[in-house]
């Protein structure tokens, strides 16, 4: 029994090192192949807000500081003038103007959205409408893409005729401060964004959008009949890029990262964004790229267990091998998520990396009641976490 116990933990061990080693690998692979085209297409920006997100006031000036050779307007669309962020993307606009930096920027309001369509697809089709560029590119609130970023993703979106759409790998940054910081971290850098990179490949092709940022063909949207092919989903941006895939054309993940700035999420707040963010996953991601995740994480559960049975039957040498392998879980999520360019994680909160997953099965439980809310809206879900039809 001994020996056997001792057996599985060296497999254990040395299965989860060698995630480490692939995903590492993944994490680090080439830039594909952009284009530096003779003229560069103009580009319309639609970034939807609602509400005010911590360090609005970095990240609209990061959406407007693009150093981008060609025309570009950024359209931010609110629910209406009373909007907690409007004020401030008023602001944004006036210095923009007056600093005489290139591209302009305008406000507009879209109402409430219709029943089947989330507030943020509803801004989405309503800032397409408003949209001149001739390519077109949306742009969450909470994120503060770097000056070259937008020059990076239209490159890349160009080197290819049946490349639909461009979109960069999402960054947890920021000063990290808390649990709730560093759960958000794990679970989008250390877990998804690894995966994701891994899943990517040489081309940077994936079947579907992970899109913080994301930049378009018309052509390509329009053959699947524009963003409102995803309504009655929850998650946008992953059923776009389903419907370009099945309709044959290419969506490529470039390698350059968008941050999201995450900075002093207390863990009430934490546990609402990892139950979102599983439900958007169970939404928009199969469990052709999920795999990986679920392995990892049981195998993590597995050491666990082995680390506990084997020093209940005083197999010691078992229980070490086992806990080296907890140990190098959290230690090998730690690594990837500065791999991606993730920030320094606060002693105070490390606990987060390896709780995370232990209180995944609660939060798994508490999806099967209610719906979610989502920017101050409650969305009921029907099958598979899309939206209800009522």
């Amino acid at each position: 029994m001994t020996l056997t116990l001792t057996i599985i933990a060296v497999l254990l061990l040395l299965d989860l090192l060698g995630w480490h080693w692939l995903l590492g690998r993944a994490i680090r692979r080439d830039p594909p192949p952009c284009s530096v085209p003779e003229t560069w297409p103009s580009v319309s920006v639609v970034r939807p807000i609602k509400g005010a997100d911590t360090g609005q006031a970095e990240n609209l000036a990061a959406a407007l500081g693009h150093e981008y050779p060609g025309e570009v307007e950024t359209i931010f669309v609110f629910d209406d003038e009373q909007d907690p962020g409007y004020a401030g993307a008023e602001r944004a606009i006036r210095d923009h103007e007056s600093s005489g930096r290139p591209g302009r920027a305008l406000l507009i309001t879209c109402g409430a959205p219709p029943a089947n369509r989330t507030g943020k697809l509803h801004a989405m089709i309503v800032g397409a409408e408003h949209a001149t560029g001739e390519l077109l590119a949306f742009g969450d609130s909470d994120t503060r893409p770097d000056p070259g970023l937008l020059r990076t993703l239209v490159s890349t979106l160009l080197a290819d005729d049946r490349t639909a759409c461009t979109f960069a790998p999402a960054v947890v940054v920021g000063r990290l401060r808390t649990a709730g910081d560093v759960g958000y971290a794990m679970m989008l850098n250390a877990l998804y964004g690894s995966v994701a990179a891994w899943k990517a490949g040489a081309t940077g092709r994936l079947p579907f959008i992970m899109g913080q940022i994301m930049v378009f063909r018309r052509e390509a949207l329009d053959d699947v009949g524009g963003v409102a092919c995803a309504e009655g989903e929850l998650v946008d941006d992953m059923a776009i890029g389903r419907c370009l895939h099945h309709a044959g054309w290419r969506n490529v993940m470039v390698t350059a990262p968008l941050s999201i700035v995450a900075e002093g999420i207390s863990l009430g707040q934490f546990l609402k964004i990892y139950r979102r963010w599983l439900l958007f996953g169970k939404n928009g991601l199969s469990f052709s790229f999920t795999w990986p995740v679920w392995l990892r994480s049981i195998e993590y559960f597995l050491a666990i267990i082995l680390m506990i049975v084997s020093a209940a039957l005083g197999a010691w040498i078992a229980a070490a091998i086992a806990l080296l392998g907890v140990l190098a879980f959290g230690a090998s999520n730690v690594r990837l998520h500065r791999l991606l360019g993730g920030g320094a994680l606060p002693i105070t909160g490390l606990w987060m990396v390896w709780a995370l997953l232990l209180i995944a099965p609660f939060v798994q439980i508490s999806m099967r009641f209610g719906g979610v809310d989502w920017r101050g809206r409650d969305y009921k879900l029907g099958r598979k976490a899309a939206l209800a039809e009522d």
